[in-house]
């Protein structure tokens, strides 16, 4: 029997093993259909690749599953989607079969996630009554062991999260199946697949009113998502003294209460103006409002934006055209306090509030106010 007549009949074997879940691992399926077909240790050169199996999976769903199979597809995406909203503070990005339309009976939904906190993850979860288990995996792949952190849990459907670190986002991760660079999906791009409208631009007030509400999220999930991970972020010491760039959050929030107690938009770009340093620690400021869009105002993302600028300020780091476009907005006294409140909030033992209060402070006064 030739090979390639030997490689098909293994594979065909390998995605049945797989369709009807006797096997879990592209490998192991792979070593048992070989045995079974040839009834000896294969050669390498017998061996199919992932891809072929996974050809011969989609063949058994079609054949077994027929119509059923697209609508479960769809269906799967829709609560992908859903989920992934949930999980905006944290980059998710859909990867496997539900993106690719490889999918079987029993097949789960893939999700990447990137944040340097699994707790934060979690608690996002458990906000919308999703309650998941964490697994550590050591894996080994070409003599190295790798760790991997999955986030296991169901809704309709099974989910397997990766956790990766903050910084990986922008990683390019090579797929297992095909060798090249694995296919992922952002938020609007799933949103984009299920043929849903995507406006370019939020609303004026920058807090999503017109959202549907099975897909808004309290905003302040999405605060206490994005400042956990600063607890894990620590800094120059000459810089920053204090400690970790949450306990210094939590300074700059404390003396900008002292300062302009009822205005919630500083507040906010007070306690929210270093969230992108657990994101990309190269350009932070991009990362955070990025992170941020769509649950901010327009001008607390306006003091966000310059704080870095402000803090130059006062040390004459910036030229005069600079300044004078600063000074042109009817924002500059508060971003002039910001980065004072910026530098002060950076003093080891100081008294500050819990992330809990703080948030809590806010939300009483948006609650005051109106929202």
């Amino acid at each position: 029997m030739s090979n390639d007549r030997l490689r098909q009949l293994i594979a065909q074997e390998a995605a049945r093993l797989m369709y009807f879940r006797h096997e879990k691992e592209y490998h192991r399926a792979k070593l048992r259909a070989a045995r079974r077909i040839c009834g000896r240790q294969p050669r390498e050169a017998e061996l199919p690749s992932n891809r072929e199996i996974r050809d011969y999976i989609a063949t058994f769903a079609r054949m077994y599953e027929g119509e059923r199979r697209s609508e479960r597809l769809d269906d799967m995406r829709r609560e992908a989607l859903r989920v992934m909203r949930v999980l905006q503070a944290f980059r998710p990005k859909l990867v496997g079969s539900v993106l690719t339309g490889h999918v079987r009976q029993g097949s789960d939904i893939d999700l990447h996630v990137f944040s340097d906190s699994v707790e934060a993850v979690c608690h996002a979860l458990e906000q919308e009554g999703i309650y998941p288990e964490v697994e550590e995996k050591v894996v080994r792949k070409q003599g190295e062991l790798l760790r991997f952190t999955h986030i296991h849990f169901e809704t309709r459907y099974p989910f397997e999260l990766t956790v990766y670190p903050a910084k990986m986002v922008g990683h390019v991760f090579r797929s297992s199946i095909t060798g090249r660079p694995m296919e992922r999906a952002s938020i609007a791009q799933v949103a984009a697949l299920l043929g849903e409208k995507i406006t370019e631009s939020p609303p004026d007030d920058g807090l999503q009113e017109d959202q549907p509400a099975e897909h808004k999220l309290d905003r302040f999930q999405v605060y206490y998502s994005l400042l956990v991970p600063l607890e894990h972020v620590h800094e120059n010491v000459a810089y920053h003294p204090e400690g970790d760039l949450l306990y210094h959050s939590l300074q700059v929030f404390s003396l900008a209460r002292d300062k302009l107690p009822y205005d919630e938009e500083f507040l906010l770009a007070a306690l929210l103006h270093d969230v992108g340093k657990a994101i990309d620690p190269t350009n932070h400021v991009e990362a955070g409002l990025e992170a941020l869009e769509g649950y901010i105002t327009e001008r607390t993302a306006w003091l966000i934006a310059h704080h870095m600028q402000a803090q130059q300020l006062h040390t004459g780091g910036v030229g005069q055209r600079t300044r004078r476009r600063l000074q042109m907005s009817e924002n500059f006294e508060e971003l002039l306090l910001l980065a004072e409140c910026d530098k002060a909030g950076r003093v080891p033992g100081a008294q500050v509030p819990t992330l809990e209060e703080a948030l809590e402070y806010i939300r009483s006064l948006a609650e005051q106010f109106g929202e």
